[in-house]
């Protein structure tokens, strides 16, 4: 991997302010916007209910308290007792309102981010950590559908309850107002300073906490690796760094969180002592009443929660920015390998690929790195099969994933009877050709689903479902499954480390072979496989291969016996193709290679290698070429000459 976003510390989403962050997330909010509407407009009516409250208590304790009348206090509290419940109510309406929308953004949010990750290159997540991923599709993004139920709707609420409130506490006097307002400026600085502390070490974290979830994920995959070499405690010694270093983070955090509340909870006290002093003074003044001073206070105290809450709504804002921000690093990111503005069909194809003057690099490669392919020019006709050949580096893995747009050539081009890859439609193209990996995926889902995965026409279930299934597993020698607890209908576990190597990579040979492609791309998909079975394997393979065209890479002699043709890849370019014979005679590197398969493959099955002298094979077969042509030719000159020449 190349990269770990966790690692970027800058990306466009950066640059952005907070509320122009926020403002990408219109489109999935948009379709539930007018029940979010409700559930603030709800809130903000208990708010104003809340407010009334103090207005209500200045007209009792100031006309009936004083006057002693019992009746009219009764009615008082009643009003007093209905505007509570009042605000209780639209308090229970506010939930009702948010819950709903909220998890429907959350939804949408989600399906979309995983099909984005669907369509994205594999480039792309050749540079991504799948834990990095994984904390986005879904912490983040439960962390966004949190902020707006809850966050969001308070703070919009919160905001209008202070200003509205400020404004009131003007009602009774211009001092007492001022004070209150002089006194919250400090808390708009710190709120300043705030944010911009806090928003940093918020990505922080949140980046942290997805290079941890890779740690687990990792370690969990790799468990029987661990065991096998005992390095259990040099993976929780890791771990443990990584934890050590999040929670680090998340203490630098909860330190500027507690900075900021100790203003906004200091700050109020102070407002509350210096109005007191003001308003006794401004009783004996006569400037208003003790009725006037309870209701001030009264009001005060109605408007301390919103202003304490505002600390912690704004780092939830600040939290739920960072959660946009990391979830649309993923939107953002540029698909370039997408469907043709304007498609080209293939009705009935033939099968004919062409790999044309193809160059390929990885986007990570120096400058002055060589292409890794380096202009391929290599033919299959129709139902022919290719065995690609050559040494560890060679490229013949990455020239197998052009054909289905895994990547696309950066120079040259492959086409299919003719046409450009790039000009198929994805769907299409990909049911052209099919694939089949050395190393086997299978999905935590039945067998039946893991075979016929590429057959969306097909009922699973249907009679040619089960035709089409049992046909691929007969030719990939799958028989096994019908010993599986519940045969092609047993769920494999995840990943199908519950099978065997081979079980797993049969499966994998029976998916490609079910999908009835026109083209059939295969990396070494025999690796796992016991000798015995690797001949039933490649006896019925020939069969379904006779009106296929194929491309193999070979790491296996066997496997090499299956192709009509051997194309021998050096250094990322084609250096010769014929048959297996043709290559053998006229080619002294491709002898190498087979030198090297055949003692790997001693070296797997115990048998005895052929050790070859490849120097005397090569003079043998130029002498023998060489007296053939002079037998053919014998007029161009005379025995002595011809052993001359044969000498030189």
């Amino acid at each position: 991997m190349s990269s770990s976003p966790s690692s970027q510390n800058t990306s466009p989403s950066s640059t952005l302010s907070t509320p122009a962050a926020l403002w990408r997330l219109k489109p999935f909010v948009k379709p539930v916007i007018w029940r979010l509407a409700g559930g603030a407009a709800s809130a903000l009516i208990a708010a104003i209910i809340a407010l009334m409250i103090p207005i209500v208590l200045e007209q009792i304790i100031g006309g009936p308290v004083r006057s002693g009348e019992i009746s009219v206090i009764v009615f008082g509290a009643l009003i007093v007792f209905a505007l509570a419940l009042g605000e209780a109510v639209m308090v229970w309406l506010r939930r009702q309102f948010v819950l709903n929308p909220a998890t429907e953004v959350e939804y949408q949010m989600r399906t979309t981010l995983y099909s984005r990750l669907q369509t994205l290159p594999v480039s792309f997540h050749d540079r991504w950590q799948s834990g990095q991923l994984l904390s986005r599709m879904m912490q983040d993004i439960g962390l966004i559908r949190r902020w707006l139920a809850f966050g969001l709707v308070l703070l919009v609420v919160n905001i209008l309850t202070i200003a509205i409130g400020s404004v009131l506490l003007f009602r009774w006097h211009w001092l007492l107002g001022t004070i209150f307002l002089v006194t919250a400026i400090p808390l708009w600085v710190r709120g300043y300073l705030f944010e911009k502390r806090y928003g940093a070490l918020t990505r922080r974290s949140q980046d942290q906490a997805g290079d941890l979830a890779t740690s687990v994920e990792e370690s969990v995959h790799g468990i029987r690796v661990l065991k096998a070499f005992g390095r259990g405690k040099h993976a929780l010694s890791r771990f443990s760094r990584q934890a050590e270093t999040l929670r680090e983070t998340e203490m630098s955090k909860a330190r500027a969180i507690s900075s900021i509340w100790f203003w906004l909870d200091l700050m109020p006290q102070i407002a509350f002592g210096v109005s007191l002093m003001s308003g006794i003074w401004l009783i004996s003044q006569g400037a208003i009443d003790e009725a006037q001073l309870f209701a001030f206070f009264a009001m005060a105290v109605v408007l301390r929660w919103p202003i304490e809450s505002i600390g912690f709504l704004f780092s939830f804002m600040l939290d739920a920015r960072t959660a946009t921000d990391r979830v649309f690093d993923i939107f953002s990111e540029i698909n370039t390998i997408t469907d043709p503005e304007n498609p080209v069909h293939i009705e009935n194809p033939r099968g004919e690929l062409a790999f044309e003057a193809a160059h390929f690099r990885y986007q990570d490669a120096g400058a002055h790195e060589r292409d890794l392919l380096d202009g391929i020019d290599l033919v299959l006709r129709p139902g022919e099969t290719m065995a690609l050949v050559g040494l560890t580096g060679s490229g013949k893995t990455t020239l197998t994933t052009l054909p289905t747009r895994l990547y696309d050539v950066t120079g040259g081009r492959v086409t299919l009877d003719g046409v450009d890859v790039r000009d198929l439609p994805l769907a299409e193209l990909r049911q052209h050709i099919a694939m089949a990996f050395e190393d086997a995926t299978l999905f935590s889902a039945t067998v039946r689903e893991n075979v016929l995965l590429g057959r969306a026409d097909l009922d699973v279930h249907s009679e040619e479902g089960e035709r089409a299934l049992r046909e691929a597993l007969d030719v990939a020698q799958a028989a096994f499954v019908d010993s599986l607890p519940d045969g092609v209908d047993t769920v494999i576990g995840e990943e199908g480390l519950s099978l065997s190597g081979g079980q797993r990579q049969r499966l994998a040979l029976a998916r490609a072979v079910a999908a009835k492609p026109k083209v059939l791309v295969l990396d070494d998909p025999l690796s796992a496989l016991d000798v015995d079975t690797e001949a039933l394997v490649e006896e019925a393979l020939r069969h379904v291969l006779a009106d296929t065209t194929a491309m193999i890479v070979a790491h296996r002699p066997s496997t090499v016996a299956l192709a009509d043709r051997v194309a021998l890849l050096e250094a990322g370019r084609v250096t010769a193709v014929g048959t297996h014979s043709e290559l053998l005679k006229t080619s002294r590197h491709y002898r190498h290679v087979i030198s090297s398969l055949e003692a790997e493959e001693a070296a797997r099955t115990g048998s005895i290698p052929i050790i070859r002298d490849e120097e005397r094979e090569v003079d043998e077969e130029v002498r023998e070429g060489l007296r053939m042509s002079a037998s053919d030719d014998a007029s161009s000159g005379s025995a002595t000459e011809m052993d001359k020449e044969v000498q030189r």
